[in-house]
């Protein structure tokens, strides 16, 4: 089999990041705001220049997004990204670059499917907005909804395709000379569709995650209907140039009870706000908040039937793929698959023999892992099955030394504790501190899975109100549970499934458990968990069982280690710095078995 050495994928756009490979395997992947400490930065210079830590050359830039546009840098023509990296050295000219702007859709399949451990599969996108292709009329439509048939080294089959727009135009439906059907409307997406009620309900579209956790406090028949029998109603959803959408509120009184409109505000400064403007837009957004209007039924309604509906209609994407060829191997990817709370839902509608893996990183960072591998199979024909969803802990080599941390804590004002065991640790949860955990390499993805967490008491009830205040998160969002694999059985209804160990499933809890761990569990009685054994994370696996042991409960309390808006850390010296800037006072680090105590800033 033909060696491909090392191969950078790249992803722009919001989640930009970087994937390295070396010879098919993953080397590390890390989005760009991980380095920048900017929430959703949109191009990955400090991400390609972590390259130069692994390797000084690379064989190919696979370069993935939605759009052939990128800027040049001078009078050279020279495209951005490329430019960068034959700077660096990585790279000798252009011939090293292969662009895959044309299907975005495939770059979330390739990711998903070669990391599902199935041979066949169909493999279902559900996105805000793929690549984008203009039209005749000068209007522009774009990859909304996409099934595609994968099977190994590098096929990616359409089998169904809906573009989505503006308009307005005439809806075409048709079978192409591939065999693919193809719907074109001017209509968005069903994520589109998610992005505008959340941002109906307040939020930045990309906050969709905090509809979902808003759902459950809705009531069915109280809003409009967002879906009808030809996709998202124009009467609800208005699609907006070039890939967003808005609520229209004009022919729906029940809409409008409330006394800020952050969307109306948010318009009134153009397509282009400045710095001031901005300012200004998150003053009045504060505001709005003091009076609680999250909770006002419209957005409560609103959100409720996005979630009942757009879950629907994906689970009708997952029947036409399998009656399209019968296929019962099922992967999901794109935005939309991080809905665990839809994911979970599948389990108990979808098909008997039905197979279900949902890619953990369904972001667009996931695209550049997914370019990285579409272009090594495509080289090599390495029909080779990968193990199912090996690993998510793909983040860059992290230095854990004794030396370094004494350091950074010093800088810090902290106080250092050594030999410090997991009974300390959890003594030290117990009497209600939350303790952050940094230990080797990052997550990958959006979730925490107990290398970059904050760890709390689940069984305290008061813990959720009490951690959302010191994240700076609003109150009505849930946490998730870390629990044993040994236990999970007897604590949660996983439908059938032998684990979670992605925490893609928000799952039903057995009876009597909620009120034994009350901080995890939401108001519709659900949690989002991640299944643990010593083998894949062996200090996250003993913390939670020393848990276990004083309580008898085998889960602890899990959120992300960052503070609301912020990306999730990195190093030490952003631990470090969060600690300060926030209500946590300690972190744990196993490896050296050092704990440091940091007394926050007083401006926090």
């Amino acid at each position: 089999m033909k060696k491909t050495g090392y191969i950078a994928g790249i992803a722009r756009g919001h989640n930009a990041g970087v994937c390295l490979l070396k010879d098919g395997e993953i080397v590390f992947s890390i989005e760009e705001e991980r380095l920048t400490r900017r929430k959703y930065d949109g191009g990955p210079y400090a991400s390609i220049v972590k390259i130069l830590e692994y390797t000084d050359k690379i064989d190919y830039l696979v370069i993935s997004h939605t759009q052939p546009d990128e800027s040049r840098v001078d009078f050279t023509g020279e495209k951005t990204y490329p430019s960068l990296a034959r700077k660096l050295g990585l790279i000798e000219d252009d011939r090293q670059v292969i662009e895959l702007w044309d299907n975005h859709h495939r770059n979330h399949a390739a990711c998903a499917f070669y990391r599902s451990g199935f041979d066949t599969a169909n493999v279902i996108i559900v996105d805000g907005a793929g690549t984008f292709i203009p039209r005749q009329d000068h209007e522009t439509m774009w990859e909304v909804e996409s099934i595609y048939e994968a099977s190994y080294p590098c096929t990616f089959k359409e089998i169904y395709k809906h573009y989505g727009g503006r308009g307005p135009w005439i809806t075409e439906h048709y079978e192409d000379e591939k065999g693919c059907e193809v719907l074109i409307n001017d209509r968005p997406g069903i994520v589109k569709a998610y992005e505008a009620v959340t941002q109906y309900c307040g939020w930045a579209p990309i906050e969709a995650g905090k509809t979902m956790g808003l759902f459950p406090y809705g009531e069915p028949n109280k809003a409009p209907k967002i879906f009808n029998e030809f996709g998202v109603s124009r009467d609800v959803i208005i699609p907006t140039y070039p890939n967003g959408s808005i609520v229209d509120e004009a022919n729906y009184p029940q809409l409008k009870d409330r006394k800020y409109d952050i969307q109306a505000k948010a318009r009134s400064y153009g397509p282009n706000p400045s710095d001031s403007d901005r300012q200004e837009l998150n003053e009045y957004y504060q505001e709005s908040l003091k009076e609680d209007v999250t909770y006002l039924a419209s957005r409560r309604n609103m959100a409720y039937n996005i979630q009942t509906e757009s879950q629907a209609e994906v689970l009708k994407l997952i029947k036409k793929a399998i009656a399209k060829n019968g296929n019962k191997n099922i992967v999901i990817s794109g935005g939309y698959g991080l809905n665990c709370v839809a994911n979970y839902w599948y389990l108990d509608k979808l098909p008997e023999g039905t197979k279900l893996f949902v890619e953990p990183i369904s972001n667009d960072a996931g695209t550049a892992i997914g370019a990285a591998l579409l272009v090594y199979h495509n080289i090599t024909g390495d029909d080779k099955v990968r193990q199912k969803n090996e690993t998510l802990y793909l983040g860059p080599v992290q230095e854990i030394t004794r030396e370094k941390v004494i350091e950074t804590a010093m800088k810090y004002g902290g106080t250092v504790y050594e030999n410090v065991n997991y009974t300390r640790v959890i003594d030290t949860i117990r009497d209600k501190n939350i303790v952050a955990l940094f230990q080797e390499r990052c997550e990958n993805g959006p979730r925490a899975l107990g290398n970059r967490s904050l760890m709390y008491d689940a069984t305290d009830p008061n813990g959720k109100d009490f951690v959302n205040l010191v994240k700076k998160r609003e109150y009505f969002r849930p946490f998730a549970a870390s629990v044993l694999q040994d236990d999970v059985h007897e604590w949660f209804d996983l439908r059938g499934m032998e684990d979670s160990p992605s925490m893609m499933y928000a799952v039903n809890c057995q009876p009597g458990v909620e009120e034994k761990i009350p901080a995890v569990i939401h108001v519709d009685g659900t949690c989002r968990i991640q299944t643990v054994t010593q083998e894949q994370n062996f200090h996250w696996y003993n913390l939670i069982k020393e848990f276990k042991n004083q309580t008898g409960v085998p889960a602890l309390f899990n959120t992300s280690f960052n503070l609301g808006g912020e990306p999730l850390v990195e190093t030490i010296d952003d631990a470090m710095r969060t600690l300060y800037n926030s209500g946590i006072n300690y972190i744990y680090f196993p490896a050296v078995e050092i704990m440091v105590e940091i007394k926050h800033n007083d401006r926090a």
